[in-house]
């Protein structure tokens, strides 16, 4: 049965988009060029990128700290916890190349991209900050991993690991 060109036209233009489509919704790939703190890193070819789902203090004081101070985390914690969150990274990612996922938002208000960071032997950077510690669970919106990451911020906790340590 003989196709009309209109139909093969549709067919082309149904096979392009799915193709556009796809490659828009694939993972990218880059390697780690900078470490700007304990939760954004620089991605040849990205840009700056927010590792999703997580949050580490801020090298100063500021307002986000009566998160960690709330959680239980005593303020002397957190300058050493953004620093070791911050050291942790450029031993684990930097020069890496990374494979980036994304979630619902592709984006945060700063125009930063949020990303899952997985390394090149599989782990997934973001999981990696919370067991060892140095991250907290970003609560205030829901993603994909989020049941996970708490799982893996209780561990941590009871585990007395990076800002949960007893001094």
């Amino acid at each position: 049965m003989p196709h009309s060109r209109w139909q093969i036209f549709v067919l082309i233009i149904s096979l392009l988009l799915c193709t556009v489509l796809g490659a828009a919704a694939a993972d990218v790939r880059g390697r780690v060029s900078w470490i700007y703190d304990g939760d954004t890193i620089k991605v040849d070819g990205v840009g700056k990128v927010r590792l999703l789902g997580i949050d580490t203090p801020e090298r100063k004081a500021s307002e986000r700290d009566k998160t960690y101070r709330r959680a239980g985390i005593p303020p002397q914690q957190l300058r050493y916890g953004a620093k070791q969150a911050t050291a942790f990274l450029i031993r684990t990612a930097k020069g890496q190349v990374v494979t980036l996922t994304f979630d619902r938002e592709r984006k945060d208000h700063y125009g930063r991209t949020l990303a899952y960071v997985t390394l090149a032997d599989g782990r997934l950077l973001n999981r990696e900050l919370i067991r060892e510690g140095w991250a907290l669970v970003y609560r205030r919106f829901d993603f994909r991993l989020k049941d996970d990451f708490l799982r893996e911020e209780v561990a941590a906790r009871g585990a007395g690991r990076g800002l949960w340590a007893k001094e």
